[in-house]
């Protein structure tokens, strides 16, 4: 779902800054190259990824779901200086590629891919995470919340993508979409949280942004 007008959506970016000629690259040939292009962050969302990121300065960064790194390179810009960035992926056709673009980054000695099942991975990981970017398997999105929350410092925030799922979160809850279903579960359990604040941002697909107290 188009959430606002493409001709607005166009003076939106008009009106952002650009990306750099990497994050532009990998868009291109995502695009080209790449199933489901649809999920790269791209030009807006990347921006906005990378102004939360500048703000905080997070030391920790974990991001769930990496596909082919254009997220994680836009968290990274606001990395403090000894900061560093952890970034889950479980489709290993994409290791090659994703270490190819991290390579060509200023950024790179601070980023670490690990391939594998995310469920598995985050129970290792150390506490002390600044901010956390889930974008991976609807159905498992409260899972992973349950289980990052333990693992950040007060103050740390979560950004979860496509929570509004082409719309299709204010539908009857009586259907059968499993994906809907997952992300209204999490909508639902999120907003009850009394640990964090939050807000749903109408940003492409619907991103939460969530403030652990």
């Amino acid at each position: 779902m188009e959430f606002i007008d493409p001709k607005l959506n166009d003076y939106v970016e008009a009106h952002s800054s650009g990306e750099s000629d990497l994050l532009k690259r990998i868009q291109r040939e995502t695009n080209l190259e790449v199933l489901q292009p649809r999920m790269l962050s791209g030009h807006l969302q990347g921006r906005m990824l990378s102004a939360i990121s500048q703000m905080i300065r997070p030391d920790y960064i974990l991001e769930i779901g990496t596909f082919t790194g254009y997220s994680a390179l836009c968290l990274a810009e606001g990395l403090a200086d000894n900061g560093r960035l952890i970034t889950l992926e479980k489709n290993e056709e994409l290791e090659a590629r994703i270490l190819a673009y991290f390579e060509q980054s200023n950024k790179h000695e601070k980023l670490k891919l690990l391939i594998g099942d995310a469920l598995q991975i985050i129970p290792g990981l150390e506490d002390g995470l600044d901010l956390v970017f889930i974008d991976a398997d609807k159905g498992n999105y409260l899972n992973y919340y349950k289980m990052v929350i333990e693992k950040m410092n007060s103050n740390g925030f979560i950004l979860a993508d496509n929570v509004l799922w082409s719309g299709k979160v204010i539908e009857k809850a009586e259907i059968e979409d499993i994906d809907t279903k997952a992300l209204q579960s999490f909508n639902k359990f999120v907003q009850a949280d009394e640990r964090v604040e939050n807000v749903l941002l109408p940003v492409r697909d619907g991103v939460m942004l969530i403030r652990k107290k």
